[in-house]
């Protein structure tokens, strides 16, 4: 493997813990800070926004990149890639309508959506990966 490809692999996987690691952390906090009570999950949340999607946009560069590379090997990940490519974008779609819903119910569905769609896509990284 060479400095360049670790590099591209290091900025994917990094990513990839903050979007994803991130989202179960707060989902794990939650609680807490409802019963700190007030503004404290708001907060929370925009202060996790502010590192969620710059994380979100080296995902999609450092992805893009990983087809680019693997195109040029003449390897094609087939329908595994192109549902992982599907989960990220109803991932970002998802965590974008979390973030402007206008009531509780539909901010829950949305968050709940783009969790799954997160965790899909790193489940179908990982098979990627392995190949």
């Amino acid at each position: 493997m060479s400095t360049l490809e670790t590099v591209r692999l290091f900025l994917h996987v990094l990513a990839a813990t903050v979007w994803v690691g991130g989202q179960l952390t707060l989902l794990a906090l939650l609680p807490v800070l409802r019963e700190v009570g007030g503004e404290a999950p708001k907060k929370a949340a925009r202060a996790f926004r502010r590192i969620a999607w710059p994380a979100f946009a080296v995902l999609l560069v450092t992805g893009a990149w990983n087809v680019a590379e693997l195109s040029a090997e003449g390897e094609e990940g087939g329908g595994v890639l192109v549902a992982k490519l599907v989960a990220v974008v109803v991932s970002g779609g998802a965590a974008y309508a979390h973030e402007k819903a206008a009531s509780k119910a539909w901010t829950g569905i949305w968050g709940a959506v783009g969790l799954l769609a997160t965790l899909v896509a790193l489940l179908l990284g990982v098979v990627l990966g392995g190949r």
